[in-house]
């Protein structure tokens, strides 16, 4: 009977793991939507990953899915930083052609060959 308890405590998963992982997949998949969607899940993704570690250090032998949680957390990490680098980016655009100038492609090339010395 000991036995049977202790697989029902080992086999427990963290609350939010699998969460963690989808929005640090979503994180990267749409950093390109101007970096905010990205930056937004990404957060989230790692305040849900704090608490789920704060879980898992108190008693790690109660929880299977600890995976889960540090890849979920690498990924938001890495979502994070390209949606910061695309908004960035995205912001730069904005400053150096104006919103007209994004709208007409051909411009905007013509104006990257005159920056670039071509």
């Amino acid at each position: 009977m000991e036995q049977s308890n202790f697989n029902e405590l080992t086999n427990q998963k963290l609350p939010n793991a699998t969460a963690v992982l989808v929005l640090g997949i979503l994180s990267i998949v749409t950093c390109c939507c101007y970096g905010v969607i990205g930056l937004i899940l990404g957060i989230i993704a790692l305040v849900l990953a704090k608490k789920d570690k704060a879980l898992y250090d108190a008693n790690p032998q109660a929880y299977s899915n600890y995976n889960n949680l540090n890849i979920g957390k690498i990924l938001a990490i890495i979502g994070i930083v390209l949606s910061i680098l695309y908004l960035l980016m995205t912001i730069w655009m904005f400053a150096t052609f104006g919103l007209e100038g994004m709208q007409d492609p051909q411009a905007v090339q013509e104006k990257m060959r005159e920056m670039m010395g071509q």
